[in-house]
């Protein structure tokens, strides 16, 4: 197995991982919401904190597993047109996209997302609410979030590379 192979499953790898565990913050997602609509809904009796921990879990939930949705091609995604062309032409079309669009909007992302998210740890910003859980913890996974969709990419492009070579990876 060549270099490039190995960096593609290696990538593949972290994205498969990464959405196997954190696909599973969905239980407590569920838990946690049945239990507030039970107490809001039966006993009148709600809590202070469910909307922000449910508000910051499924935020955790979407983001994290964005990497594990582009391994897949989950992703929403326009094939109207590409849909009848060649794999060979698609792989070419993917590519151009991957580098004109994916790569300088990944980029951006991850270096906005520091400059955001290093705001909020400097002044261990929380929220407006009564319970006011802090958010740098979750405004950091935004940074992972696009580190992990940068590696994934990487992966996807090495995987173009090699249908247009005509190599099966």
């Amino acid at each position: 197995m060549d270099f490039a192979r190995k960096i593609s499953l290696f990538c593949d790898t972290i994205s498969e991982w990464t959405g196997r565990i954190f696909g599973w913050v969905i239980v407590p997602l569920v838990l946690l919401t049945v239990m507030e609509v039970t107490l809001r809904r039966f006993f009148g009796s709600p809590t202070i904190w469910s909307f922000e921990v449910l508000k910051q879990l499924y935020a955790l939930h979407f983001m994290i597993v964005a990497a594990f949705g582009l391994l897949y091609g989950s992703h929403v995604s326009v094939d109207a047109f590409t849909m009848v062309l060649k794999e060979k032409t698609k792989a070419i079309l993917d590519l151009i996209s991957y580098v004109i669009f994916f790569f300088p909007f990944i980029i951006v992302c991850i270096w906005q997302g520091y400059s955001f998210a290093s705001r909020s740890w400097a002044m261990k910003e929380t929220t407006w609410s009564v319970f006011a859980p802090p958010v740098y913890p979750i405004k950091t996974v935004i940074i992972i979030t696009f580190i992990l969709l940068l590696i994934q990419g990487i992966s996807e492009v090495i995987k173009r590379i090699y249908i247009i070579k005509g190599v099966k990876l």
